[in-house]
């Protein structure tokens, strides 16, 4: 006997239809565009209710349960969403992009194909200093006239670079040795494909601040460009609960206790027992980084840093 199961449309998102395909130019040369899709936010709830078609829930109800599971991370339900794109990127960029192992990923190879002839260039007043507390970060700007002149021996080395690996497959090198000194400038392109629960988490690590410029770029255009209009209610839910919430430990929930106490002398001696505000001599405190990001939480919320 057979069962009527109802019938089942295929879930769309009007406003990401309207750009499939279209790159969205990021950096000096390089995209990313939308190749294919699966789910919008009401997928997300059709697998939250386990039922078909649309059902009898009104879109404010969708949106409530939406904001409900992400803030509670119920997250299987936004792994019904997927996404497929198609990147072009600088190496260096995509080494740090592939480490989020939960996508599936071909990449474009110079071993079958030539080097795609472009490297992405630094604008003299782009070129950052080191930071002196992140050995990871970078913090402030060149001044422009050295910037100019990084700029100059960066075109010249990308120039002589390339002339070396145009002669190497000239002469009929294979092209699995003549790209080895190509720089991690070079741009890669590859398809990436990945659902909507680990986007949302690379996302969260690559549109922070303290993410590398290069990477937030692409992050910033998957995100506004395209998660907002493929899944709108699932990102607004992601920024208030994941990218732009502030959250605190046990230990900054105690002083934050402290602080609307206004003891200010418990807040010093607890901060002190962390061993956050040992100094310098004569100086200011050596670098901690859980007091560094609590300082952070702190002005993010227009709070006066109590030490």
């Amino acid at each position: 006997m057979s069962k009527d199961f109802g019938s089942i449309q295929r879930k769309t998102s009007p406003k990401l239809d309207a750009i499939l395909g279209q790159p969205i130019q990021v950096l000096d040369d390089g995209f990313v565009r939308v190749v294919d899709y699966m789910g919008n936010d009401s997928a997300i709830v059709q697998a939250a209710r386990v039922s078909y078609g649309e059902g009898t829930k009104k879109v404010r109800q969708d949106r409530t349960l939406i904001r409900y599971l992400l803030r509670h991370q119920h997250t299987s339900p936004f792994e019904m969403c997927e996404i497929k794109l198609h990147i072009r990127a600088p190496m260096d960029c995509w080494r740090q992009w592939i480490r989020h192992r939960t996508a599936s990923i071909n990449e474009y190879s110079t071993r079958y194909s030539l080097a795609i002839d472009t490297a992405q260039k630094t604008a003299p007043k782009e070129w950052r200093q080191q930071s002196r507390s992140n050995r990871q970060g970078s913090e402030g700007f060149f001044d422009l006239q050295t910037g100019k002149e990084f700029s100059r021996t960066e075109s010249e080395l990308h120039a002589r670079l390339r002339q070396t690996y145009d002669e190497r497959i000239e002469a009929g090198m294979a092209r699995e040795q003549a790209r080895k000194d190509l720089p991690l400038c070079t741009y890669t392109e590859a398809y990436w494909k990945i659902d909507l629960h680990n986007l949302l988490h690379f996302l969260k690590l690559r549109m922070e601040l303290n993410a590398q410029y290069e990477i937030r770029q692409y992050a910033e255009a998957i995100g506004n460009e395209i998660v907002k209009r493929w899944v709108p209610f699932t990102w607004e839910a992601f920024l208030d609960y994941d990218l732009h919430a502030i959250r605190f430990s046990t230990e900054e929930q105690k002083l934050v206790r402290l602080m609307i106490d206004g003891d200010h002398q418990a807040v010093i001696r607890f901060a002190e027992t962390q061993g956050w505000l040992k100094k310098e001599k004569d100086g200011p405190f050596k670098p901690h980084y859980e007091r560094m990001e609590f300082e952070e939480k702190l002005k993010a919320m227009g709070i006066d840093i109590p030490w």
